[in-house]
């Protein structure tokens, strides 16, 4: 056999210099390992010395007896060595670089030199005009992009409940109106457009109030004119809900008495109450003037749109049985006057200072109940539309106003006066800014 003395039979099983491959493939060969290349000292924690099985079994005088013993003593569970802790540890290393660049990976890739966008910042962090009472947290960041604001509609912050109630009360709308389309003639029928325009003007005021919650943080000039646009959106529903009620739920009695002031006038508060939101909005007095500049029009254009309601109720003799749209018209009233107290009271974030940044604001309960008021509201002029025509057929078949007409004056004049106090707003920041 040749390249030089050999070690022990075993001594090649645990890594020690021995004999080379092809000695031990054939038990002698010509084949050496070269210089420098044996097999690795055993770990620290391996045997220093033969096993005793190879001494019992070195009387079968043989080195391949000896090698078979050998594996057999590197696998005997008291003298396993610690290849498979190290093993283990070494694919541990592994695992730990290689899990944080497949996170990496998978995430949105961010600019250079820019860190992961902030979603919320304290109050501090605003201008006083995005304040609101009692809210010290949940604030978005000015001036970010557009793109950065639509994705807060998946975020936490102190208007994602604003949000949501009324954008998932629009798709709801959308579903009602798809229903109506397969029953109602809106084309065919004269009678069935006020239900449309009651269907749309609500949809509009839901889907304009999501829509100014979600991006009105961009700056100061972009919250100014959403919620200028979210006014205008409250203008066209009180005119649409006048108008229903107006066509579909009023007595004859009381239609005698206003039928030649009820839409005009009707039309006038709406417009008024848009231009006393957007005025208080640009005036930002939170005392008695910009309450009264707000609430006053909005109070009378309710009093007079919900009138042939409240008289129904009071003139019907047995609603329970013979009426079953007064149910939700009485729904209705119940919640918009609970609407109407959370938004004007501020609690209990008026109780609970500093804990309702993301959930409990009076705001969102506002919301959620002037939801609840329009959804029975339209269940009941469905009902309506559908029971009453013998009723409202007779009492609409000429017409002193043109109501379409009406409406669309209302929102152009909304609209209008919306755009009026945008420039002024411009102006008033430009010279800020100077």
């Amino acid at each position: 056999m040749t390249g030089g003395t050999p070690g022990p039979p075993w001594s090649w099983v645990w890594g020690a210099p021995g004999p080379p491959r092809a000695t031990r493939r054939r038990g002698g060969g010509r084949g050496e390992r070269p210089a420098g290349h044996s097999r690795p000292t055993p770990p620290a924690s391996g045997p220093a010395h033969p096993p005793p099985l190879y001494q019992a079994a070195g009387r079968w005088g043989t080195p391949r007896a000896a090698v078979r013993v050998g594996l057999l003593c590197r696998f005997a569970p008291p003298q396993l060595p610690a290849w498979p802790t190290a093993m283990a540890t070494v694919v541990a290393q592994r695992l730990s670089h290689l899990l944080p660049s497949w996170r990496q990976a998978h995430q949105e890739p961010q600019p250079s030199g820019q860190p992961e966008p902030v979603f919320t910042v304290d109050r501090t962090q605003v201008p006083p005009l995005f304040w609101k009472p009692y809210v010290y947290a949940g604030y978005r960041p000015l001036h970010q992009t557009w793109r950065f604001y639509f994705r807060t509609l998946f975020q936490q912050h102190n208007e994602a409940v604003n949000v949501w109630t009324h954008l998932l009360a629009a798709l709801a709308l959308l579903l009602r109106l798809a229903i109506f389309v397969r029953s109602v003639d809106f084309w065919g029928d004269p009678h069935a457009l006020p239900l449309f325009l009651i269907v749309l003007a609500s949809f509009t005021y839901l889907s304009l109030s999501a829509l100014a919650h979600l991006l009105q943080a961009k700056s100061e000039f972009w919250h100014y004119n959403f919620f200028f646009l979210d006014y205008v959106g409250v203008a066209v529903y009180q005119f649409g809900s006048a108008l229903a009620h107006f066509y579909y739920a009023i007595e004859p009695a009381w239609h005698a008495q206003v039928q030649t002031v009820f839409l005009p006038l009707a039309a006038f508060l709406a417009w008024l109450s848009c231009t006393g939101s957007c005025y208080n909005k640009y005036i930002q007095k939170p005392g008695l003037l910009g309450r009264t500049c707000q609430e006053v029009p909005s109070a009378l254009a309710y009093a007079l749109d919900i009138s042939p309601v409240v008289h129904r109720i009071l003139v019907s003799p047995d609603p329970t049985t013979d009426d079953p749209a007064l149910l939700y018209h009485k729904c209705q009233v119940v919640f918009f006057l609970l609407a109407a107290a959370f938004f004007s009271a501020f609690v209990p974030e008026r109780w609970f200072p500093g804990s309702c940044h993301i959930f409990g604001q009076g705001h969102q309960v506002f919301h959620v109940f002037l939801v609840l008021c329009t959804l029975a509201q339209l269940e009941a002029v469905a009902l309506d539309f559908e029971a009453r025509r013998p009723i409202y057929e007779p009492l609409h078949t000429r017409w002193p106003h043109n109501f379409s007409g009406l409406f669309l004056l209302t929102v152009g004049s909304s609209v209008l006066t919306a755009f009026l106090l945008s420039q002024l707003v411009r102006r008033k920041l430009d010279q800020k800014t100077q």
